[in-house]
C-alpha cells in the first residue's frame, strides 16, 4: 500500500479582530503600550485556509458581554474550516449553546465547539445518534 502524497498545507494571513489590527492591548490593561495578546504585536495572525468568521464572537475576537478574548478564535475573529463543512446540526451554524431558557447563550456550542460548522461525517453521525435517540 502507497501512502499518498501530502497535499501542502495552505494558509492565509488575517487581521487581529481583537486589537483590530493595530498590535497594542485594546484596553490598555498593562499600558497603553502593551503589545496585542492574542497576535504579538504584528497585527495579523496566520490561520489554515480556507477561514470564515468566528460565529461565536460575530467576528470580534471578543468573548460575548466580557473584554476577554474569545474562546472559539482565540482572539482573531476568523476561524479555520474543515473540508466539507456543513452547518452544525445542533447549534444551526450559530456557534452557541442551545438554550431554551436563555436564548443568546454566552457558551459555544458544544458539538461544533462553537465554531458553526462541522465536517459533513460529523453531522451524519450526529444525526444517525439522534435518530437513535428519538426511538
Amino acid at each position: 500500500m502507497s501512502a499518498r502524497p501530502q497535499e501542502p498545507v495552505v494558509t492565509v494571513s488575517v487581521r487581529c479582530a481583537f486589537c483590530q489590527g493595530t498590535g497594542r492591548d485594546p484596553f490598555g490593561v498593562m499600558s497603553p503600550l502593551s503589545k496585542c495578546q492574542v497576535c504579538g504585536g504584528t497585527g495579523r495572525r496566520m490561520l489554515r485556509a480556507p477561514t470564515a468568521s468566528c460565529p461565536f464572537c460575530g467576528g470580534t475576537g471578543i468573548y460575548p458581554h466580557t473584554r476577554l478574548t474569545c474562546t472559539v478564535c482565540g482572539g482573531v475573529g476568523t476561524i479555520s474550516v474543515p473540508e466539507a463543512a456543513v452547518a452544525c446540526p445542533c447549534c444551526g451554524g450559530s456557534g452557541r449553546a442551545a438554550d431554551y431558557v436563555w436564548p443568546d447563550s454566552p457558551f459555544p456550542c458544544s458539538c461544533c465547539s462553537g465554531k458553526g460548522v462541522v465536517p459533513q461525517s460529523v453531522a451524519k453521525a450526529q444525526a444517525r445518534h439522534r435518530s437513535e435517540h428519538d426511538r
